[in-house]
């Protein structure tokens, strides 16, 4: 009896034993990196960061020594900091196919891009947001806008508000504004979209004007659409239908002594800015098309997309448009001058490029954004909180993603060097990691190889 009694504490003993040893774990840890912190710009030196579930669990400056890891990325001399968002981002629709749209997706990852903001939002999104909240697609964090509400879509206050509801009760997070919609209409689909709690965000239609859709709430006002034209003087008694491209025909009329009222109406009504500056300096801008389907992205899209593109860029700039270099430098100056005092004094700004819009190929055109609002002025902590916290902030989200933070999604970026001192630092990729996947650079190299060779078949 005692010999079983002693056997059985023995059994017990070890059992214990086993529960409380360090054994291999699914835990992923980044090894002494340092972590760039997007709030105030310092940058915590040798560090180790612990992922496990999706989630970063634990940050410490001495290497765990209660963890076995499955996986060790050796940060050693690099910057670890939180994944970019792309807030004016486009999800292709059917009839794309499936292959496509998840390499679409992997463009957007490939460059850092592990949330999206779709702006045009389409049935097949809001399956596809849920499938990638459950992992069961690889791509970044979904938000996706409602079909586009316009001139033609939303003709009476009536029709503006049926669609408006039905959209929230679809399960959009949000509304998609684009031109040609009458104030009255407008009004109404602002007051139902208050009422049934959900927001709208996009272009200003030239009936509501700039000031009323700043009055109106916007949550954000993409291209910096409207502001130009609110620089025209009332006394200049001007056809506002005869803007041109985002205001370009109004560029000699435009007082820039009024950008500070505009810039407070934009602060005090908490109306976020998307500036989509690359659409300025790529597609409506003095640069040949030939030279810009030399861009090194160009070969992960299909040849009729870029013989498109270079079609409708010529239409648009092209001889006998009216488009003048001249008059484009000083339209391009002022909107240089609205995005910096935008960024300087209004709400807050939000990275977003608009691809895949001309020339501005998915995930890849976030760098030409970030190039022009560097051009612009904005400072490399500016434009990182722009894309990182600022998003977060803007979906409310603050406690899910938007920095390297104990708790937080763990939506990664690993950089050679540090952004703060030079935010082209991006470029050089490491490797990404989205909700606790980890993609290395050798994974990100081997999947865009593939996805240009299936380019070349189509």
């Amino acid at each position: 009896m005692k010999l079983v009694i002693l056997l059985l504490l023995t059994l017990l003993t070890f059992g214990c034993n086993q529960v409380e040893k360090p054994g291999v774990s699914d835990t992923v840890l980044f090894s002494d990196v340092n972590i760039v912190d997007v709030s105030n710009g310092t940058v915590s030196e040798h560090q180790y960061v612990e992922i496990d579930s999706g989630k970063i669990r634990r940050i410490t400056s001495q290497l765990p020594a209660d963890v076995t890891y499955k996986t060790i990325i050796e940060g050693k001399g690099m910057f670890l900091l939180p994944g970019l968002a792309e807030m004016h981002a486009h999800i292709p629709s059917p009839p794309v196919s499936k292959e496509t749209l998840e390499e679409t997706l992997f463009l957007y990852l490939s460059n850092g891009i592990t949330t999206i903001r779709g702006m045009l939002g389409h049935p097949s999104h809001l399956e596809l947001k849920n499938l990638v909240s459950q992992g069961e697609v690889l791509s970044p964090r979904i938000y996706t806008s409602s079909p586009s509400l316009n001139g033609n879509t939303v003709r009476t206050p009536e029709e503006a508000k049926s669609k408006v509801e039905q959209y929230k009760n679809d399960g959009y997070d949000f509304l998609k504004i684009h031109p040609g919609i009458k104030r009255p209409v407008f009004d109404a689909l602002v007051a139902k979209a208050k009422e049934v709690g959900i927001p709208f965000a996009g272009h200003v239609p030239v009936d509501v004007g700039i000031r009323h859709a700043l009055q109106s709430g916007y949550a954000s006002i993409d291209h910096i659409d409207g502001f130009l034209e609110g620089l025209v003087p009332e006394s200049k008694a001007i056809n506002p239908e005869s803007n041109g491209f985002f205001g370009y025909n109004f560029t000699p009329l435009a007082d820039s002594s009024l950008i500070p009222s505009l810039v407070k109406e934009a602060r005090e009504n908490k109306v976020w800015i998307v500036p989509t500056q690359s659409l300025f300096e790529r597609w409506f801008a003095p640069v040949a098309a030939d030279r810009l389907l030399n861009d090194p992205e160009m070969i992960y899209m299909p040849v009729t997309t870029l013989s498109n593109w270079k079609i409708r860029k010529e239409q648009s700039t092209g001889r006998g448009t009216g488009f003048n270099e001249e008059q484009w430098k000083e339209f391009h100056q002022i909107r240089q001058q609205l995005l910096r005092a935008l960024n300087e004094g209004g709400h807050g700004m939000l990275l977003g490029s608009d691809a895949p819009q001309l020339f501005n190929v998915p995930g890849f055109s976030i760098h030409h954004e970030i190039a022009g609002m560097e051009a612009a002025g904005m400072s490399s902590l500016d434009i990182l909180q722009s894309g990182t916290i600022n998003p977060s902030i803007f979906f409310g989200e603050e406690d899910s993603f938007g920095q390297v933070k104990e708790g937080l999604s763990a939506d990664l970026l690993l950089v050679r060097t540090n952004p703060l001192e030079d935010i082209q630092a991006l470029k050089q990729l490491s490797g990404v990691m989205v909700r606790g996947k980890w993609l290395d650079r050798k994974t990100i190299d081997k999947k865009l190889k593939v996805i240009a060779s299936h380019v070349k078949e189509q």
